[in-house]
């Protein structure tokens, strides 16, 4: 397969083009249509070359793994940059799942024409660039979309603050009117008079005590947590975590984090978390192997990844790993807690941990936790 898409690049790319100008509200920049599906396309092209080679575990470097596993890949960054071009276009969702659309039924439609069979493992491996591509591109799209949404409901809570202000005036007009008209008349505050300045005060009363009771419950909810900086977060537990990996026999490295990327949490017990993994990870893999911290956004999600290479999981550990004091491994030393203890704290924090294994290779433990924005 990726032989004759290699041969016929330049013609599916140009289908791909053609409709995309045939639906309607469709358009794009000269740049959007180069690095969107065509970027794709060459992905997949080396994508199906890797795996008709020795090293075909490497091909999820660029395509992501199957089955929904999520990871930094190729495809996810372009992806991504590709929901975000169209939100920016002023488009709907549907029309980033029709642009992956419309590879695929060019892919059938030419392969069809030039009588050209593929192997079943291709069409899987079509399918799931396709399936993590349409996914990235998604979360994305409903992140940007999301943010969007933000500025709006920003614009409404101004809107209710003058509503209130405007309320609040307007009792405070009626008590005072009510009070001047007491105050001259000499009136009976038992009167008719006296009731309507005792309504307003009401009134003003329960108007002031509801709005303290939504800023101290919304400043109870937000007070335990803390928005901090990615990349500092990272570094931060990099700078820890070196000397651990040094007494293990193994090399640690981590990615640059993107600068405005943010997120939301108790920060100290995230770090603590990402420790136990990492230490998890020094313990298990292979002596002189590296074990590789990353991070980086998806859509609404940040994810940060453990690598190690500790040859992959046995059958059925994935279900069992996470509970108290389970230990697999032949290092039995610890009492088997950590990887329940980040679990729940990830937990707490809106998050999830996940663990997916590459056979014969080593093993991705995923944190994925609510994307904030950068703080000031």
């Amino acid at each position: 397969m990726h032989e004759f898409l290699s041969n016929h690049r330049n013609e599916l790319a140009a289908r791909c083009r053609a409709k995309v100008g045939n639906r309607p509200g469709r358009s794009a920049t000269e740049a959007q249509l180069q690095n969107g599906i065509p970027m794709f396309l060459d992905q997949l092209i080396r994508t199906l070359r890797i795996e008709q080679s020795p090293e075909r575990h490497l091909s999820e470097l660029i395509s992501g793994p199957a089955g929904g596993g999520v990871a930094l890949s190729e495809v996810s960054v372009s992806a991504a940059q590709h929901g975000k071009d169209l939100m920016e276009l002023g488009l709907t969702v549907d029309q980033v799942v029709h642009d992956y659309g419309d590879l695929c039924q060019s892919i059938t439609d030419l392969a069809f024409e030039h009588d050209a069979p593929f192997a079943v493992d291709e069409f899987r491996t079509l399918n799931r660039c396709l399936d993590n591509a349409i996914s990235d591109a998604v979360s994305e799209f409903s992140y940007q979309r999301d943010g969007l949404n933000d500025v709006m409901n920003a614009e409404h809570s101004n809107r209710q603050m003058g509503f209130f202000a405007h309320e609040l005036r307007n009792l405070l007009g009626t008590a005072s009117l009510a009070f001047a008209a007491a105050k001259a008349g000499n009136l009976n505050l038992a009167g008719a008079t006296g009731s309507i300045l005792e309504r307003s005060l009401t009134s003003l009363d329960k108007m002031i005590a509801n709005s303290i009771q939504d800023v101290r419950v919304t400043s109870m909810r937000e007070a335990s947590l803390d928005a901090f900086s990615l990349d500092t977060f990272i570094q931060e537990i990099y700078d820890a975590a070196a000397l651990s990996a040094v007494m293990y026999g193994c090399t640690f490295r981590i990615l640059p984090v993107e600068p405005e990327l943010a997120l939301r949490g108790t920060r100290d017990l995230l770090i603590a978390a990402v420790a136990n993994l990492l230490q998890n990870a020094f313990k298990f893999t292979a002596p002189g192997t590296e074990v590789l911290l990353t991070a980086y956004a998806q859509g609404d999600r940040i994810l940060i990844d453990v690598k190690d290479h500790c040859g992959g999981l046995a059958a059925g550990v994935e279900e069992t790993m996470f509970l108290p004091f389970s230990q697999s491994g032949a290092n039995r030393t610890g009492i088997g807690l950590g990887l329940t203890i980040a679990k729940q704290t990830v937990a707490s924090n809106g998050g999830t941990l996940t663990v997916h294994s590459l056979n014969g290779v080593g093993c991705v433990f995923t944190i994925s936790l609510p994307r904030n924005s950068m703080p000031t």
